[in-house]
């Protein structure tokens, strides 16, 4: 196998041995193995600053639950400032991973990633550092290390070599702005429920033309938000394709 310049983790926790965790399984595992990309962690107490290894103080103005410190997590951050690609932190409010940040992620060289804790991080740290707020979901966790296992399974299996058929990227929901229509296989008659004829005919246009109208039907039901943005999209590129096609008006003399 040819040299391989692995997508490169950099992960800030306090449960560093929940990495990797389950992606040491399957496709990411043996990506792992192969050197496709790679993952090393760093106890954020390795950077506390006495001898009990505080991590967090209680929050100014009062409140409950405890805060994690600037100057700790600044420390631990400076120790990875040489390492390449974004600076991502976990939370609540951040930004919405999708698809496209995804493949975003994916094409850069790795990220270092904040796992949160507690109430969460001083705005002072996050400010001075620049770092990319991102949510996977509109619910609260313990912590951001199940966050940093999603982002990194939706990134890695978008790496080269990862996935076998590239061709699988192209129809699974959210590539082409839509949820992913309905799928089947054998056998063809199950329980009383039999597939679609229109999948049986062989006529390839036929079924593509069956996939999108269920795609669409699909995510106007489901992810009405999805929708609106895809319609808004096609939209705007119908508009600039039959722009560039209207013929130029001649300078007048």
């Amino acid at each position: 196998m040819a040299d391989i310049t692995p997508w490169q983790a950099h992960i800030i926790t306090l449960f560093p041995d929940m990495f990797p965790g389950p992606l040491s399984q399957a496709l990411a595992g043996k990506a792992l193995s192969e050197g496709r990309w790679s993952v090393e962690t760093y106890q954020l107490r390795d950077f506390a600053l006495n001898k009990h290894r505080s991590v967090d103080d209680t929050p100014m103005g009062g409140g409950a639950g405890m805060v994690l410190r600037p100057d700790v997590m600044s420390g631990a951050l400076d120790h990875l400032s040489d390492k390449a690609g974004p600076r991502l932190y976990f939370s609540p409010r951040g930004r919405v991973l999708d698809q496209a940040f995804v493949h975003e992620l994916a094409e850069g060289p790795g990220a270092v990633m904040v796992c949160g804790r507690y109430e969460g991080l001083d705005q002072r740290v996050i400010d001075t550092h620049q770092l990319i707020e991102v949510s996977i979901g509109d619910y609260i966790l313990a912590g951001g290390e199940m966050a940093a296992l999603v982002t990194l399974d939706a990134v890695v299996r978008l790496l080269d070599g990862v996935m076998g058929n590239a061709q699988s990227f192209v129809e699974e929901s959210f590539e082409t702005g839509l949820l992913e229509h309905p799928l089947y296989t054998q056998p063809r008659h199950w329980e009383g429920h039999d597939v679609p004829d229109i999948l049986l005919s062989g006529h390839h246009q036929a079924i593509a033309d069956w996939r999108q109208s269920e795609s669409e039907k699909l995510t106007a039901e489901r992810r009405p938000d999805v929708w609106a943005r895809y319609r808004t999209e096609r939209s705007q590129t119908t508009a600039k394709k039959i722009s560039q096609k209207m013929p130029q008006k001649m300078p007048q003399k």
